[in-house]
């Protein structure tokens, strides 16, 4: 068998099954149970994040033929197969980047003149909405506002302020949110329970941070891992594979500064340097490494770390060899020197400056 992108491998088919997105998938499917929808919906939000996913399965629900009691789609009616076949003439989906003219449109609209063969509704999935032209969006305005009983439009877009206010005053709007750090993790795990993958929270925790949200760079991600490392996403695979600095530096810098031994600091960033890293890189992972600091000092706050348990414990345990002012005054110092990064000459020495007077910082009394 063809081998197949963990992305469409593994993209939920139902609404219990989307990840990141309660309350909208919620929403719709109480839409469905009480047959409260709207002609029109706009799904807006970053990339990766179930936008398109959700259109499709709200459109395969609501020509369900046979819903179950949750109200999600059988999977066994002729209208559920026709789309899981590709096959479905109830289901349109239209790429506005690549159809984007007022020609596109116009067919569009022709075709919503027909109404459904198999199921109750013509739904009309239209992707990168944004990129329609302003003739585009005008020629669709009245379709919009008075489509058939039939016709539902579901427009996705990651540019929500390039729409224009005449399309978004005619539907429903929905903002997905980023997907959080846990629920990537948590996801990631399930994939690699199911194909036999050996996973590391650690290493999972750095790919959820790399994709910044996005699940399906998550995805991308994780198959480049395994692919990689021959199906052992670990920590170190992780950050060999991803070019990404490592826990372990800033947690020696940081022992480094809180003695006051400034060269070793030092030999440290020169090693980070030696590796082919960015100085503002490793500046900004040292300011927010001490911002980590700062939030593990409390229990109450430690949920704010989005890193695994372990590394958690790692974090408190250097936040209580150091006073909170300490903290804060190493914060101000690294958030001052990055602040003057790109107006500094020479990057390098302007970095070392920054840890020698982390370095040279007073002696707080520590806890």
């Amino acid at each position: 068998m063809d081998y197949v992108v963990s992305a469409r491998k593994y993209r939920p088919a139902t609404f219990e099954s989307v990840v990141g997105q309660k309350s909208i998938t919620q929403t719709l499917r109480n839409a469905v149970r009480t047959g409260q929808m709207a002609h029109a919906y706009l799904f807006c939000g970053p990339r990766g994040v179930g936008k398109t996913t959700c259109a499709r399965i709200f459109a395969k629900t609501i020509n369900c033929l046979n819903p179950g009691p949750d109200h999600e789609v059988c999977n066994e009616c002729e209208s559920c197969k026709a789309f899981n076949e590709n096959r479905s003439f109830s289901i349109h989906e239209l790429d506005a980047a690549s159809n984007n003219s007022v020609e596109d449109i116009r067919t569009l609209i022709d075709n919503v003149r027909i109404p459904p063969q198999v199921g109750k509704y013509s739904v009309y999935i239209v992707d990168e909405v944004h990129m329609l032209s302003t003739s585009a969006f005008n020629a669709f305005l009245k379709t919009l506002e008075e489509p058939p009983s039939y016709a539902v439009f579901i427009l996705a877009t990651t540019e929500k302020h390039k729409i224009l206010p005449t399309i978004i005053s005619r539907c429903q709007v929905f903002d997905f949110n980023r997907i959080t750090v846990p629920d990537v993790v948590e996801y990631l795990a399930y994939i690699a329970g199911q194909e036999g993958i050996t996973v590391e929270s650690d290493g999972l925790s750095i790919i959820a941070q790399k994709a910044d949200g996005g699940m399906r760079d998550a995805l991308s991600i994780f198959d480049q891992i395994v692919a990689f490392s021959g199906g052992q996403v670990t920590y170190k695979n992780v950050v060999q594979n991803l070019n990404v600095l490592d826990y372990d530096i800033f947690f020696n810098v940081v022992d480094h500064l809180n003695e006051h031994d400034y060269l070793a600091a030092m030999l440290d960033f020169d090693a980070v340097v030696r590796r082919g890293f960015d100085s503002l890189n490793f500046l900004s992972g040292l300011t927010h490494h001490m911002r980590n600091l700062l939030v593990a000092r409390d229990p109450k706050s430690v949920q704010l770390l989005d890193v695994s348990e372990q590394t958690a414990q790692r974090y408190v345990q250097q936040s209580q060899s150091m006073h909170p002012q300490q903290i804060i005054g190493l914060i101000e110092i690294l958030a001052s020197y990055e602040t003057d990064y790109r107006v500094s000459r020479d990057k390098r020495q302007h970095v070392e400056f920054a840890l020698l007077k982390a370095a040279m910082l007073g002696d707080e009394k520590k806890k």
